[in-house]
């Protein structure tokens, strides 16, 4: 029985031994880290930053990605009707138009809400 699982129980044994001595051993090669304020700051595109990088975003970002999901969606939902189109014919031109249809209300209600104002 032992013959059997040995492999197992010696790779286990490499796999938990190997990251444990490879950080082991890189911890004295390593260059020493001394830390001052300008290594610790955040690092905004080489420039000063102006303010804390942990800030809240507005609801409205949000809203603004949740529409480009769903209108990402809809391109996926209309390249395999356009190249089925022919097969498809007057029932899949139906379907398409109803999805179309509810997109363009749901579009045109976050219009007139004003989710999209700020764009």
């Amino acid at each position: 029985m032992l013959n059997s699982y040995g492999p197992i129980v010696i790779f286990a044994a490499i796999a938990a031994v190997f990251p444990v001595a490879t950080l082991w051993i890189f911890k004295f090669i390593r260059p020493s880290f001394h830390a001052t304020a300008e290594k610790v700051m955040p690092y905004e595109c080489g420039i000063t930053p102006e303010s804390d990088a942990r800030h809240r975003y507005t609801i409205r970002y949000y809203v603004v990605a949740i529409l480009f999901v769903v209108f990402d969606v809809e391109t996926v939902f209309l390249y395999p009707w356009a190249v089925q189109f022919q097969a498809l014919g007057l029932f899949g031109l139906v379907e398409m138009l109803v999805f179309l249809g509810i997109l363009i209300i749901g579009y045109i209600w976050l219009w007139k809400y004003g989710a999209m104002d700020w764009i």
